[in-house]
């Protein structure tokens, strides 16, 4: 069974189109790809045929996951979430008490996650410390080298 996972629309969006590119085109190739390496002759000492046939396992798997993902996703009702607390969603500027140094990051679900956009997971040791602050309160979240103490400054959506 299939664990609950919340999306934007465009997130949710994004994984549609990933399983269908996948299941639409992908799974063409990788037949293409077999069925030709099998026109090459013996199958037992044939490579090519063997690492068709392991690229169409990889690619069942990757299919059979986004199929599970998309089973347990929910879209997120951005006017029904708390203002004043991090959730998902919630666009969170800290400070590390530590060296002042201020980061924003937007918290979103596994799937949306791209630290480059400032795009980090709620299930992270970072979007975990954060999820349910307020302004005003310290973050401390343990990391493989000790804890760290965030500021928490703002939050917006």
């Amino acid at each position: 069974m299939s664990k609950v996972s919340y999306y934007t629309p465009e997130g949710l969006k994004k994984l549609r189109d990933e399983l269908q590119q996948l299941k639409d085109v992908e799974r063409v190739k990788a037949s293409k790809a077999i069925a030709e390496a099998r026109d090459k002759g013996d199958l037992s000492e044939n490579a090519e045929y063997d690492a068709a046939k392991e690229a169409q396992g990889m690619l069942e798997m990757r299919i059979a996951k986004l199929e599970d993902a998309l089973a347990g996703a929910r879209i997120i009702d951005e006017s029904q979430l708390d203002m004043t607390k991090a959730l998902v969603l919630s666009k969170v500027k800290i400070k590390n008490q530590t060296n002042g140094m201020e980061m924003t990051y937007t918290l979103v679900a596994d799937g949306e996650a791209d630290l480059a956009t400032g795009k980090i997971s709620v299930n992270s040791p970072i979007g975990k410390g954060l999820l349910g602050k307020s302004v005003g309160e310290v973050a401390e979240i343990q990391v493989p080298s000790g804890v760290m103490k965030f500021d928490v400054i703002e939050i917006s959506r």
